[in-house]
């Protein structure tokens, strides 16, 4: 049976929230979720990423395209499917303990301006958009929105500030050369350009009914979302001990360090670890070296009682995943996380 012919709708259920809804005929089931406001994880909704992936405890489904490191034929026999590309074929009932009883926020579509460009680095730019003021969209801190380009291509970018530091949004956007977005963006663009978006999308966001201490893991303008958290935490009075570690390949990757070293003195329970990978001799660099995600496990060989964010490239996000839970003990219902992969997809 393929998916086009299946018939439906089929009721799907997540435990141990609890939370059900239903799929139509040939609907994969995150497009499902979130048309009916139901919190599943996902990130890149194409297949790419595996944030979405979870436990299929009954029922059958169809996968459609998607890449063999986000979802393996190992794994699939195990049970574990992608929802951003599995179809239903019958009723189903899944695992996925990152759902909540808190419902996802609208999705919209709206216009925006384009009220400030800052380059902050050769190949960073923050640019700050106005929304309509008659039409807050309303998002979590570390959420997404998609830019819909001119021949409904689409571009996606987290937001870098917290909801309150509204009504506008700031992003952090590196510069990929040939790529038709960002070159625009640093060739092109000027202020009050008008630029259509929609979200908010995404389940990379805090989950505040947490004690539990953090580790925040940014790689390059992965940093985005996580500096939303950051200003999410400072808002909420947050008491929650928080470790972020920022690497780069140079010291100017980490284009807001000044910015993280001012909250140290606003978050006294915030520590800070900047890493750089391939910094060269005139940068001076004195701090610690090698990859962002491996100086976490030197300084926290037991993760077990821990949150971990983790933001950038999929390299970095991929190794942390598998590297935490399998020597940190990190369970990997505490692992949240947000990758991208090219211009195509974040950041």
């Amino acid at each position: 049976m393929t998916a086009a012919t299946a018939p439906g709708p089929f009721q799907i259920t997540v435990q141990p929230s609890g939370r059900a809804f239903s799929a139509t005929e040939g609907e994969a089931i995150l497009a499902a979720a979130i048309r009916q406001g139901i919190g599943l994880p996902y990130g890149c909704k194409d297949g790419a990423c595996g944030s979405c992936k979870c436990r299929k405890l009954e029922g059958t489904v169809v996968h459609g395209t998607h890449q063999a490191k986000a979802l393996s034929t190992q794994e699939e026999a195990e049970g574990l499917i992608l929802t951003c590309c599995a179809v239903p074929q019958s009723d189903l009932v899944l695992e996925s303990r990152q759902v909540t009883d808190e419902s996802a926020f609208p999705i919209r579509k709206m216009p925006s301006r384009v009220t400030s460009m800052q380059k902050v680095s050769h190949d960073v730019m923050i640019v700050r958009l106005q929304l309509p003021a008659n039409d807050t969209m309303r998002y979590h801190a570390g959420q997404y929105v998609e830019f819909i380009l001119r021949d409904g291509a689409r571009r996606s970018y987290s937001m870098a500030n917290a909801p309150h530091h509204g009504p506008g949004i700031e992003l952090h956007i590196r510069h990929m050369p040939g790529g038709k977005f960002t070159e625009h963006v640093f060739t092109g663009m000027k202020e009050k350009e008008i630029l259509r978006i929609e979200g908010p999308f995404g389940s990379f966001y805090l989950r505040e009914d947490s004690g539990k201490p953090m580790v925040l893991l940014a790689s390059g303008t992965g940093f985005a979302p996580i500096k939303a958290l950051i200003e999410q935490l400072q808002f909420k009075g947050s008491q929650r001990p928080a470790t972020l570690y920022w690497g780069g390949r140079r010291p100017s990757d980490l284009y807001m360090n000044a910015w993280v070293q001012e909250q140290l003195a606003k978050l006294p329970n915030l520590r800070y670890v900047p890493v750089v990978s391939n910094a060269l001799p005139e940068d001076n660099w004195t701090g610690r070296t090698g990859f962002v995600h491996n100086a976490v496990l030197e300084d926290f060989p037991d993760l077990s009682g821990h949150q971990v964010y983790a933001c950038g490239a999929p390299v970095v996000v991929d190794s942390a995943r598998s590297d935490y839970c399998a020597r940190a003990r990190l369970p990997a219902e505490e692992f949240f996380a947000d990758s991208f992969t090219s211009e195509a997809d974040k950041h």
